[in-house]
């Protein structure tokens, strides 16, 4: 079975690690509007990547099944939180999360890659969907402020 996932996901997550390796503690501090920062939105990815993970563990012991999240009201309610998370932290756990869910992604079933590809939701198992919209963004920002990270 082809899982070309695997590899977007891999370039997305390589992405991101040369991202944040060359981050300042200013730049992790850049506004990105809306009461968002570099810092924040990368802890944004993290969460979302455990939460993935969590959900195909959980779908490994009891079978894939649609689960519907208000994703808005989830992001405005784990702003507070986020902003909580000290900035090189919050580098450190985007990567571990996106290196944890695409380890598990790349070792599922072809029969469970079959039930997450049926839900019709690309994102399940292209977590480099996410993790690309972010990254643009903030490379958006450090080119308007004519950095070049």
């Amino acid at each position: 079975m082809e899982r070309p996932f695997v590899g977007d996901n891999a370039r997305e997550r390589e992405r991101l690690r040369a991202l944040t390796s060359r981050l300042t503690d200013e730049e992790l501090h850049l506004d990105l509007g809306d009461g968002w920062t570099v810092a924040t939105a990368l802890a944004h990815l993290a969460f979302w990547d455990y939460l993935s993970l969590t959900r195909i563990r959980r779908w490994k012991q009891s079978g894939v099944s649609v689960s519907s999240l208000d994703l808005d009201v989830i992001n405005d309610a784990l702003l507070p939180l986020l902003r909580e998370v000290a900035s090189k932290r919050a580098v450190e756990l985007a990567i571990a999360a996106a290196e944890a869910v695409d380890a598990e992604l790349e070792n599922l079933p072809s029969s469970m890659v079959e039930a997450i590809e049926a839900l019709g939701d690309r994102r399940r198992l292209f977590r480099s969907i996410h993790r690309s919209m972010h990254l643009d963004q903030i490379e958006e920002a450090l080119a308007g402020l004519g950095h070049s990270s």
